[in-house]
């Protein structure tokens, strides 16, 4: 942002960075020449999906950032442990962590197989609370703190659990640690999530098929731009909050959103979660 805030030498942790909305805060932070651990699964290329952490890890490298590549299944404490250990040993601690990586299936409670009840509980849920887990021992001697989950606002409208129970409780157990430790390290720690008015356009939601039209959606910089702003606010005064990514701009002075869009112009569709 033009406001002169910078994550200049800053560590982040960020789950799911390979790709996406994750990769996306990783280069925004890395054009500031800030640290990013990539923390995510993917280490050889996967047949549907772009990105490993290695070549995330080449394009922080590029953008002026420094890099650690680490192969990390969030739902292993164990594996969480021994990544966060690593992105300490390499930068000399952790400033803020951003809890990104989730898995998503849209389906009816009929439709939604045990294994995946399992693995959206084990990524959304059990990761972010494992990943915070981790890393809070490390942001309580940081400067200014953050811990940042990709999540939306908790929103108990029942049109937004009929078509995807599954999905929406594991996405809300992200929020929940969100409210619970905002509160817990209220005044140590800020605590926020962050969520986009329209659907992004990223290989996760391509994989969902004719559900989403990538010209209805905006890029992952949004996010990335608002992520960038709230990790650069005091945080002690900037915590508990269920942000959104163009109400987090606005706020900022943005007033072109266009350049966001995929189609400058076109009929943007909006996120679930949001009435």
């Amino acid at each position: 942002m033009g406001d002169g805030r910078s994550l200049r030498g800053k560590t982040l942790f960020i789950s799911g960075a390979s790709r996406g909305i994750g990769k996306a805060i990783a280069l925004a932070a890395a054009r500031d020449g800030a640290n990013v651990a990539v923390a995510a699964k993917t280490e050889t290329p996967h047949p549907k999906l772009p990105g490993t952490i290695h070549s995330a890890a080449e394009e922080i490298e590029a953008a002026g950032g420094r890099a650690l590549p680490l192969l990390c299944d969030i739902r292993d404490e164990a594996q969480v442990a021994a990544a966060v250990q690593k992105t300490v040993e390499s930068f000399g601690g952790i400033d803020i962590l951003v809890n990104n990586a989730s898995a998503i299936s849209l389906t009816g409670t009929l439709d939604t197989p045990m294994k995946r009840w399992d693995l959206m509980m084990g990524i959304n849920g059990r990761g972010t609370y494992a990943c915070s887990q981790a890393c809070i021992p490390h942001l309580l001697k940081g400067e200014n703190p953050h811990i940042l989950t990709l999540s939306p606002p908790l929103n108990l409208n029942p049109r937004w659990f009929a078509p995807h129970t599954a999905y929406t409780i594991a996405k809300y157990a992200m929020s929940m640690c969100v409210l619970g430790m905002s509160a817990e390290f209220a005044g140590r720690i800020a605590v926020n999530a962050l969520w986009p008015r329209t659907v992004i356009a990223t290989a996760a939601v391509a994989m969902l098929g004719d559900a989403v039209k990538p010209e209805t959606c905006r890029k992952p910089d949004i996010v990335a731009d608002a992520a960038h702003a709230i990790l650069t606010r005091d945080a002690r005064s900037t915590s508990g909050n269920f942000f959104i990514d163009d109400e987090v701009l606005a706020a900022e002075g943005v007033t072109d959103f266009d350049r966001y869009a995929v189609v400058p112009g076109a009929e943007l569709m909006g996120d679930i979660f949001l009435d």
